[in-house]
């Protein structure tokens, strides 16, 4: 350094004045890049399986991704998550009650409108929402990184997972994507 002030005493201040942002965005930015997605926390060996785009009338609502201990083929007695990030926002009311009629028309046990309702909260595009079985009886859920509850009953995991993965999907090809087929 004491050579390069000599010769060219313009240069250590150039280089001081360029890197000094770039190490404090380093430095702020590093902890939340490093910490884990809940879906790596909860899930042993979690890899990608499938991803597909859910689209309503041919727009665009959300984008999913299935992950499987170590990106195997979806098994419902292995724990798995779900990753959904939305590409349009959508009220509280109407997650709610599209989450409570798919279940519904798929003939799956459904929690409460009360459950879902501390479950989910309104997204704006950009959010996320992931869901990770805890055993057949139990999905929790993580919204934007924050786990907001549990749904807790027998038959909660196939239930409410069965919307995305199940028979009996909306769209049979956005599933197989999802599975990764």
């Amino acid at each position: 350094m004491a050579l390069l002030r000599k010769s060219r005493p313009s240069l250590p201040r150039l280089i001081t004045d360029t890197c000094r942002p770039a190490l404090v965005s380093l430095v702020v930015l590093a902890p939340g890049a490093l910490v884990a997605s809940p879906i790596t926390q909860a899930l042993a060996d979690a890899q990608l399986k499938g991803s597909a785009t859910f689209r309503f009338l041919g727009i665009p609502v959300y984008d999913a991704k299935l992950f499987t201990p170590y990106g195997a083929a979806l098994s419902w007695n292995e724990e798995f998550g779900l990753q959904l990030t939305y590409r349009k926002s959508l009220k509280q009311k109407a997650l709610v009650e599209s989450t409570l009629d798919e279940m519904a028309r798929q003939g799956n046990p459904a929690p409460t409108q009360r459950q879902l309702e501390q479950c989910f909260q309104a997204v704006s595009k950009g959010d996320n929402y992931i869901a990770i079985s805890e055993g057949p009886n139990n999905v929790g859920f993580w919204r934007n990184g924050q786990r907001t509850c549990t749904l807790s009953y027998p038959g909660a995991k196939r239930a409410f997972m069965s919307i995305f993965l199940g028979n009996d999907t909306r769209s049979a090809s956005f599933t197989r994507q999802l599975k990764g087929q």
